[in-house]
């Protein structure tokens, strides 16, 4: 490799942003070196999945693959040469947590120890080679590798590649992370998201359904891209009708069917989130989602705009209020401010349980007791349910002392509803059944959403996924809960 100088090393840098030079694939041949599944250091040699991102790359792109397909490798590799034929340029790859974004660095850390001598000690002599860092003093050019949980990713850089891994699992607000983060991004810059899918809601899931109208590429790799993915051979005789119309839609191989039966018996219920078949199929199947993804998914794809939208587009209504009916107002109350939940109500038709009404926005405990009585009024006096929890009681305060509202819900002598962890799970229950069993009450497509990142955590408790919200669900759950009492006559 004695032939490799820096004069050259910048000129062939020039053509790595053109795909089709084909520059990359005989770049990363000819100088970059990865282990193996082996264990053995050889040639990163692009394989199918790579070589299929390298031709429909853009400047922007959004990666749904499968585990273990090599795009972080690919993608690691190309920012590596692009920092190393670019001079001034600073590559920043974010991993979802510590220990992802150190095996990341011992990659790149492995392309720069296998260049040739020469270079190392001379064009590509770095002045610093720790903490995940890489800086070439005679380029001024710089590689880092971050994690997603430090607060301080890519503050106050001006970055011209980005690669965001394993977006769908990052702690805390992944969308405000990738925020910051994009703001760091130079305008000509280079930006790739990729992730494995982890159920149809969060940041990624958000970013792949808005890719195109974004401008980005999307790229999907299924399981089957993997060459040495495969098992023992399953017989065309054996093979299930399901298995049968998958072999023949993808030219899949009696031995990679075998594989597919190891992946469903060894992961189970993971098996489509960790090797994804479909890009629409792997987010509706990944996760821990509480309610029926598919019942979900129908009838979002079905709910209207709002007829009206008040409260500075906070409050949208479907249905107005009809003389001789009956309405219920369910409020969920949170403390307001520029950041954390949000306060809801949600308006029901007594009879039937549709959904006419939905507030959802930052209100302090005063606004939202105000709206609330509005909303009452305007729907013919409605019952209005209050969550009693934390800030119900100024609510409900200003309810009773302020508006003198005329009906408000009462339990055990105690005006409001409890939520409880007896009451709870109740709640949640029946508002999955009223998602199954009759979807079309339910018109908020920001209710819906909601449903979709409404999980199971670890801990047995449902809840939002982290960075999610839930007040919307849980306001429709307390309204359901008490139409239900009251149809059933226990008032």
């Amino acid at each position: 490799m004695s032939w490799v100088e820096l004069n050259e090393l910048l000129a062939l840098g020039r053509l790595m942003d053109d795909s089709d030079a084909g520059m990359a694939p005989f770049l990363t041949k000819a100088l970059l070196r990865v282990r193996d599944r082996q264990g053995r250091v050889v040639p990163l040699v692009a394989n199918r999945v790579q070589q299929d991102y390298e031709r429909q790359r853009g400047s922007s792109n959004i990666v749904l693959k499968a585990r273990q397909l090599g795009i972080s490798t690919w993608i690691a590799g190309r920012f590596f040469l692009k920092t190393v034929m670019q001079p001034g340029t600073l590559s920043v790859q974010v991993a979802h947590s510590r220990e992802a974004a150190e095996e990341i660095f011992r990659i790149v850390h492995r392309f720069y120890e296998c260049l040739p001598e020469e270079l190392r000690t001379g064009a590509l002599r770095t002045s610093r080679a720790n903490v995940r860092q890489l800086v070439f003093e005679n380029l001024d050019s710089e590689y880092r590798v971050e994690s997603a949980g430090d607060v301080n990713a890519g503050r106050g850089l001006t970055v011209q590649n980005l690669h965001c891994s394993e977006v769908a699992r990052w702690p805390g607000d992944a969308a405000e992370t990738l925020a910051s983060l994009r703001a760091a991004l130079a305008p000509q810059g280079e930006l790739v998201l990729e992730s494995t899918p982890r159920g149809a809601h969060g940041c990624f899931y958000k970013e792949w359904q808005g890719a195109e109208h974004a401008g980005m590429v999307r790229h999907f790799f299924p399981w089957w891209w993997e060459e040495a993915y495969v098992g023992a051979a399953v017989g065309e005789e054996e093979m299930t009708d399901e298995e049968r119309v998958l072999a023949m839609m993808h030219e899949l191989t009696p031995e990679q069917i075998g594989f597919r039966r190891q992946l469903k018996a060894s992961f189970r219920g993971l098996a489509a989130q960790e090797y994804a078949e479909s890009a629409e199929a792997c987010f509706l199947a990944s996760g821990a989602c509480v309610f029926d993804l598919e019942a979900i998914e129908r009838r979002a794809a079905m709910v209207r705009e709002p007829v009206a939208k008040r409260v500075n587009n906070q409050l949208h209504i479907w249905y107005p209020p009809v003389a001789g009916k009956k309405y219920l107002v369910a409020v969920d109350p949170a403390g307001g401010g520029d950041r954390g939940d949000y306060s809801t109500a949600q308006v029901i038709e007594l009879a039937t349980g549709l959904q006419c009404a939905e507030l959802q926005g930052r209100l302090d405990t005063l606004e939202l007791a105000k709206e609330a009585a509005k909303l009452g009024r305007e729907y013919g006096d409605a019952l209005v349910v209050v969550e009693r929890n934390n800030h119900g009681s100024g609510v409900l305060a200003y309810l009773d002392s302020v508006a003198h509202y005329p009906k408000i819900y009462e339990s055990n002598g105690l005006a409001g509803w409890l939520t409880s962890s007896l009451s709870r799970p109740l709640m949640v229950g029946r508002f999955g059944a009223m998602l199954v069993e009759a979807p079309e009450i339910f018109q908020s497509a920001r209710l819906l959403g909601e449903c979709r990142s409404f999980v199971r955590h670890r801990d047995g408790k449902t809840g939002a996924a982290p960075g999610a919200h839930d007040d919307c669900v849980m306001a429709m759950t307390i309204a359901l809960s008490v139409r239900a009492e009251l149809l059933e006559g226990r008032r």
